[in-house]
């Protein structure tokens, strides 16, 4: 119970900062709803940044899990070498995608928006080719952060991003607008330049926040030496690869639905449907905040663990504490949808425009709950350096959603974006599960976890679609449903409990 509540306060207090950035994200969302001219608009934000992502990942390498995985298999004084090696990965990728952008700019920018509108692109790549190298680089010097354990100054640099982030958006898309109004100073500031309602502030508020938050972290990078231990770097490059292919795979499965959205339905149509989803996937907000928050504290966390006689006893508990908990913030957010819609809210002349899209959420919000499984139990391969099974479930999880968007979006746009998703996940599950039991068993509660996964995305359905999202009625099923899992899981909590007495004593 002592490593649990360890891994609880990791994720809690590394996970926090990136929970306050969602949030605000979610939060900035019905300012850009009811800012941009339609759905559409937000659309060609969702298509961009679902792009970035999977830039994110080739750039980073695998090199974050490589770096907290070699820390535990070298000797102290060797540390920095490793260090130096997982930057030195993460410079070099910056560089050549740096180089290669600016070579082939304009036949990107017509690429990604095949219609006629490529001036406007190459101001977004722009912007973005330069993010994705700041937040590149800061991925190394935020791995040493938490590797050394420090989370205060991890948190002070994480929330200075957030506010320029957050700073920067009001005062291009609100502010700004509203002084120019009524201020000759502030219109005579902005004359010539400024765009009311262009999308491209979002992605200039980006990339200050990007370029403050490297800078920040220079103190991290002054130990910093460029000279690469070659047999590391081998072992280190073999380890990572493997993740690298995992990890783009990973995104295709989350992600390629809307990066081929504007490619499988095309023209307006298409733009708009991709908004109303990238809209309504918003709502699932919480759950992604706790799969992100779960996976920062999970890998310092299992890799620390790892030699404890009781380390497979402790991840299964995690496991079982983990679906509960996904399970309630599913529950939570779909018998509340009657309300939390208005978060989703469109501008004055489409106020309703992304409602339609409501039918779609329980099973998003599920989803995400088999995200967060599927990360929990891929511990195994990374513990027992079996890596080239995450390319093995990524890539299969790949080609499924691959060829099943393909064949399902343009027949049923994105409800069919989120079946596929649902199936490649289960199947991503189903290997996992397989592999893992033959090469790192861990005692996991199988038919306990199937059953609250099953359970709660029958009182899911049954809040939205035969009581009609009625706030009473769910939340009733809700408490219902806390009441039992409070009954099941009695002994458990009581042993918790009881330690806890045990340790104020």
């Amino acid at each position: 119970m002592s490593s649990i509540k360890k891994f609880v306060s990791d994720t809690v207090i590394y996970g926090f900062t990136t929970i306050v950035s969602r949030m605000i994200s979610f939060l900035m969302t019905p300012i850009y709803l009811q800012n941009f001219k339609d759905a559409a608009v937000y659309g060609v934000y969702s298509y961009l940044y679902n792009w970035v992502s999977m830039w994110n990942a080739v750039l980073a390498f695998g090199m974050e899990t490589t770096y907290f995985r070699f820390l535990q298999k070298v000797d102290a004084k060797d540390k920095e070498r490793v260090f130096n090696n997982s930057f030195a990965v993460t410079l070099i990728t910056s560089l050549l995608l740096l180089v290669s952008v600016f070579i082939f700019i304009n036949p990107i920018a017509t690429w990604l928006d095949g219609e006629g509108n490529a001036s406007e692109y190459v101001k977004f790549i722009k912007y973005f080719v330069f993010i994705l190298v700041a937040d590149a680089l800061a991925v190394i010097p935020f791995a040493k952060l938490r590797a050394q354990g420090r989370p205060i100054r991890y948190s002070y640099i994480k929330f200075i991003n957030i506010f320029i982030t957050l700073f920067a958006n009001l005062f291009f898309i609100v502010f700004l607008p509203k002084w120019i109004a009524v201020s000759g100073f502030w219109a005579d500031f902005a004359s010539g330049w400024f765009q009311e309602g262009w999308l491209g502030y979002v992605f200039l508020s980006n990339l200050l926040a990007s370029v403050l938050t490297l800078f920040l972290l220079v103190p991290e990078m002054l130990t910093l030496r460029l000279r690469i231990d070659k047999p590391l770097m081998r072992s280190m490059l073999a380890y990572s690869f493997p993740i690298l292919i995992a990890n783009i795979s990973f995104i295709i499965n989350e992600n390629l639905d809307k990066m081929f959205f504007p490619k499988l339905l095309p023209g307006e149509y298409g733009k708009t449907e991709l908004g109303i989803y990238a809209a309504v996937t918003k709502l699932a907000v919480f759950l992604s905040l706790f799969v992100t928050a779960f996976r920062l504290g999970a890998e310092p966390f299992f890799f620390s663990h790892a030699k404890n006689e009781n380390a497979p006893r402790t991840y299964a508990k995690i496991m079982e504490y983990f679906v509960i908990l996904m399970v309630l913030v599913m529950l939570g957010i779909t018998v509340n949808l009657d309300w939390l819609k208005y978060f989703i809210k469109g501008n004055e002349l489409q106020p309703d425009v992304y409602w339609q899209g409501l039918k779609v959420v329980p099973f998003i919000l599920f989803n995400f709950v088999l995200l967060g499984a599927y990360m929990n139990l891929s511990v195994w391969y990374k513990l027992t350096d079996q890596t080239r099974f995450a390319v093995y479930i990524s890539v299969i999880g790949a080609l499924v959603t691959i060829v099943l968007n393909v064949v399902l979006i343009p027949l049923y746009s994105y409800p069919g974006a989120v079946v596929t998703t649902t199936i490649a996940y289960l199947l991503m599950i189903g290997l996992s599960l397989y592999w893992g039991q033959k090469y790192y068993p861990v005692p996991y509660h199988f038919l306990k976890i199937v059953l609250y996964l099953v359970s709660g995305l029958g009182v899911s359905l049954a809040s939205f679609f035969i009581f009609d999202s009625n706030f009473w009625i769910g939340n009733g099923l809700l408490l219902l449903f806390c009441a039992i899992i409070i009954f099941s899981e009695r002994k458990n909590i009581q042993q918790l409990l009881a330690q806890r007495k045990s340790n104020l004593k």
